[in-house]
């Protein structure tokens, strides 16, 4: 009887000390899983953003001046760094904000974190659809006719709005989720979140005002996404995550070197 209940102890101690991991979640598309808001949930970017600029307005000069600016960083670390930033999928995105957390983003160091990020991308990419097929903006490339950092996407992009931007949507709904997830790592977070959204204009996919318009949906989007119970408590696991990761001493697998000498020799402003 002794030995019985010290098999079910140890065994009990045993299950206890497993690792949790975020239950599995299906896919709206190849590579993109869903997200926390439901239909009914999501936001609609036509009742938040206004329309893009009009011809001969002074804001579509500024985007004009503004593109000139990212063109001229073409072929140097920042246009190297707004090319990696272009990547959606993952596993391959994941590291984008290692080296502003200062720890690795993996399936299997940090899964709930992980599983947020996914999750939240479709949550933010689907919001500013109602308005890029409203306005169907065309992008900067179709109008200056000068290349992209992503050539092979040029096709995809031509039929898809400009207005406003989905990667600084996610890009910047992410940053704000890091930052509460990360508040000591905060500025850093933010700073390489509004770098994200710039490598669009650098990678001359996206205008000035798409992606400012593209900060306003992701704030919203995070508003929306502190209504959601699943969200929460994954952003609780999260957290956790964040503080187990630094007492470990894991560090981020990105060079975090010319992560830094790429924003520093880049800036749009």
């Amino acid at each position: 009887m002794f030995l019985t209940l010290l098999c079910l102890g140890l065994l009990m101690g045993c299950a206890g000390l497993q690792k949790q991991v975020p239950d599995p979640v299906p896919e709206i598309m190849p590579g993109i899983l869903t997200g926390y808001l439901s239909e009914d949930a999501q936001l609609n970017s036509l009742k938040i953003v206004p329309p893009p600029p009009a011809e001969g307005s002074a804001a579509l000069a500024l985007d004009e001046e503004i593109s000139r600016k990212g063109l001229a960083l073409r072929d140097t670390l920042r246009w190297d760094m707004a090319t990696k930033d272009a990547e959606v999928l993952f596993p391959g995105t994941a590291g984008t904000f290692e080296c502003a957390l200062g720890i690795p983003v993996t399936e299997s160091d940090t899964p709930f974190l992980y599983m947020l990020l996914r999750r939240t991308l479709a949550d933010a990419g689907l919001s500013s659809s109602a308005a890029k097929k409203k306005y169907k903006r065309p992008r900067p490339f179709m109008v200056n006719q000068q290349p992209t950092c992503t050539p092979d996407d040029e096709d995809y992009l031509k039929k898809d709005g400009s207005y406003p931007s989905g990667h600084t949507t996610y890009g910047w709904a992410w940053a704000l989720i890091l930052a509460e997830i990360a508040p000591d790592r905060a500025e850093a977070i933010l700073a390489r979140g509004r770098a994200y959204g710039e490598s669009r204009i650098i990678c001359n996919a996206h205008w000035n005002s798409d992606v400012a318009e593209g900060r306003t949906m992701g704030a919203a989007v995070v508003a929306r996404l502190h209504t959601d119970q699943k969200f929460l408590a994954d952003l609780e696991m999260a957290k956790k995550e964040y503080s187990q990761a630094r007492a470990k001493g894991l560090q981020p697998s990105g060079d975090c070197q010319a992560e830094a000498d790429a924003l520093a020799g880049g800036s749009l402003r």
